[in-house]
């Protein structure tokens, strides 16, 4: 089968903050972070979609955000042993290159990569993190890719690789001077966080260091970020945000 790619030269990716999490599942019941998903995250129109990514036994990247798919432990299992599980809509646990080739046919929602931290170790999520920027590369998929993680040395590790890459960090306990000084392109950290520190929305901004947040479904939520000109908003309800940020643009 022929894919035929847009080229990274003409990709214009939408300008709106709405980040699908896990893609555009939840009002449509369809499985989290399955192609299905991304391509109605595609569809609705979103700036980004978010994904998670771990690795096989056999060191194949797939994408699904739990530790195992369906009862398997991905970490301890080969990739063709997985294929025995399937999604709830018949969708076999996709790779990472299916994922990315199947987000890269379009150019209006960029793909956000998210590196699960190993549960085998600092080491191990490491070099998931170098096989994920090599896959990124190899595809040239890279305008396309911003990367998060909770793991901050594989972040580190994608920085010292690639200062060109972007990568924002979404555990919540570094300070925004700290992830500047890394050389981090922003932070991703959860709502709760931002609430208690309200002054790292300011921060960032004078540092030039992105901002999003996660999970964020409320509306008064998604309201108080909008009013604070966050840079991205994470959320199960991506059709809720872009109905409220039209309704606030009138």
């Amino acid at each position: 089968m022929l894919i035929f790619l847009v080229s990274c030269e003409s990709a214009h990716f939408n300008d709106n903050k709405v980040i699908a999490h896990r893609g555009a599942w939840k009002s449509n019941d369809l499985p989290q972070n399955s192609l299905a998903s991304l391509e109605k995250a595609i569809e609705l129109g979103c700036e980004g979609t978010e994904f998670d990514v771990w690795m096989t036994k056999d060191s194949v990247l797939v994408v699904n955000h739990d530790a195992d798919f369906e009862g398997m432990e991905i970490e301890h299992h080969n990739y063709q042993e997985l294929l025995s599980k399937h999604h709830s809509n018949g969708e076999k646990l996709p790779t990472v290159e299916e994922y990315l080739l199947a987000g890269m046919e379009q150019s209006k929602t960029k793909l956000v990569f998210e590196i699960k931290p190993s549960k085998l170790g600092v080491e191990r999520s490491q070099f998931i993190a170098e096989k994920s920027l090599e896959m990124v590369n190899a595809l040239n998929a890279e305008k396309w890719v911003d990367f998060i993680t909770f793991s901050y040395e594989a972040g580190l590790k994608i920085i010292n690789l690639d200062s060109n890459s972007r990568v924002a960090y979404l555990k919540g306990d570094k300070t925004p001077a700290e992830l500047s000084e890394a050389g981090f392109f922003g932070f991703d950290y959860n709502i709760k966080v931002l609430r208690n520190n309200p002054e790292w929305i300011k921060e960032a901004q004078d540092l030039a260091l992105t901002i999003n947040a996660w999970t964020v479904n409320k509306e008064e939520d998604m309201i108080w970020l909008l009013e604070n000109n966050v840079d991205f908003i994470t959320t199960d309800e991506p059709e809720k945000l872009l109905a409220l940020i039209q309704k606030e643009a009138r």
